[in-house]
């Protein structure tokens, strides 16, 4: 990149990170926001943000940085916490394991962070963790839908996992859709670990499983799976293939005439952020299962004020989704302040035992609370179906849902 092109790339990010505060660049992918004001006893506790600015997640990582923009703003706005202003450090991942390792220590050894939240892939996951949580003797919370199974101390959990996403919903699309399932997948630890526990699921709500099988990340033929859907008359099919390989295996199931034939797909991670990946009459009928759609805004005022709140400060392409881990950050951020309160200190034993029973009474998608002993979260679930490019909800939870980990 040419220094005048890197000089506009800086300004925009400047620009959108701009709030009643100032934005420092320290490096390649570092920022620091500070607030106006500070105690000049204690100074500012910190949040590290380590998520994907760029690369192949950049859409998600970006997402979720706002969310974290707009909670310390809303914060600091309203006095701090214990009476000191929150200083926002984030620092890019890049959807690269080693080059996040590198940057993830700046915010533990240089910056002193009191937390970190971030983390979109569990391979990145699994990368930084040990950096924050064994070397760097720091709280964790990991705010994206995954694969489950994560049961380190000082790592909270905050998006949904297997049991939230499938326990109600392939019942759902067992009467909605029928029996016959397929399960395509990308060929990693996420697609694996949940296509095996909707099995299970499939299996004991007395459906099929028809064919179960993986493809590498950037494949984009999928031409041989679709006939195989065909011909095997396969009336679900739970995809967990990624982008950007998802867009062209929706294309083709639609002009091989799966949805036109009675066919469904059933996607957990499909959110408002994807819709547009596709001409709307390739995924109408997709359905979803999340903790969060837009069209809760109809319904809900506080689901309502947060995304009104995001679509003012940060219009434009990153939207505010559940599949972002928009969600996940924003509770996660809300259940640390809660801990932070009770606990009186930022110290991480101290928070870490108080985030063990924390609860938040209003968030986006409803209520949230941590089940003690496990660091994860229960929450509403909803079950959303593509029309004419929007989600409208098909179903709701009706309390909060179990996550079952740990």
């Amino acid at each position: 990149m040419s220094n005048d092109r890197r000089q506009i790339s800086r300004r925009r990010f400047l620009h959108n990170f701009a709030f009643a505060s100032a934005a420092v660049a320290v490096g390649p992918g570092s920022w620091i926001i500070r607030p106006e004001w500070a105690n000049a006893a204690e100074g500012s506790i910190k949040i590290g943000v380590a998520t994907d600015l760029t690369g192949s997640l950049a859409f998600n990582g970006n997402t979720d940085a706002n969310v974290a923009r707009m909670l310390v703003k809303e914060i600091n706005d309203a006095g701090g916490l214990l009476g000191r202003p929150l200083e926002l450090l984030i620092e890019d991942t890049a959807s690269n394991e080693s080059v996040a390792v590198g940057n993830v220590r700046k915010l533990i050894q240089r910056d002193k962070v009191d937390m970190v939240v971030g983390g979109i892939a569990s391979s990145m996951r699994n990368a930084i963790k040990d950096v924050i949580i064994s070397r760097g003797k720091t709280l964790y919370i990991y705010p994206q839908a995954y694969e489950g199974k994560e049961c380190t101390p000082y790592l909270f959990c905050t998006g949904p996992v297997p049991a939230q996403n499938c326990d109600k919903f392939i019942p759902w699309l067992i009467k909605n859709g029928g029996k016959r399932f397929a399960l395509p997948g990308s060929n990693y630890i996420w697609p694996q670990t949940i296509n095996a526990y909707a099995r299970t699921v499939i299996e004991s709500n007395g459906g099929e499983v028809v064919f179960e099988e993986y493809y590498p990340t950037d494949q984009i033929d999928f031409s041989a799976t679709v006939s195989r859907v065909i011909a095997n008359k396969v009336d679900v099919v739970f995809n967990t293939v990624i982008p950007p390989g998802v867009g062209s295996f929706f294309k083709q199931l639609y002009q091989a005439g799966f949805s036109k034939a009675g066919g469904r797909i059933g996607c957990v991670y499909y959110d408002e952020n994807l819709l547009d990946m596709n001409q709307f009459e390739e995924i109408e009928g997709l359905a979803s299962s999340l903790d969060y759609y837009k069209s809760l805004t109809a319904e809900d005022p506080v689901s309502a004020r947060i995304q009104a709140a995001y679509e003012k400060q940060f219009p434009g392409k990153f939207r505010f989704s559940a599949g972002s881990a928009a969600t996940g950050v924003y509770r996660g951020l809300k259940l640390w302040e809660a801990a932070v309160k009770e606990a009186g200190t930022v110290e991480r034993d101290a928070v870490a035992a108080a985030l063990d029973h924390a609860k938040v009474a209003e968030g986006p998608g409803g209520p949230a609370e941590m089940v003690p002993g496990k660091r994860h979260c229960r929450m509403n679930m909803y079950i959303g179906v593509a029309k004419d490019g929007q989600y409208q909800i098909a179903s709701r939870s009706g309390g909060l849902v179990e996550p079952k980990e740990c």
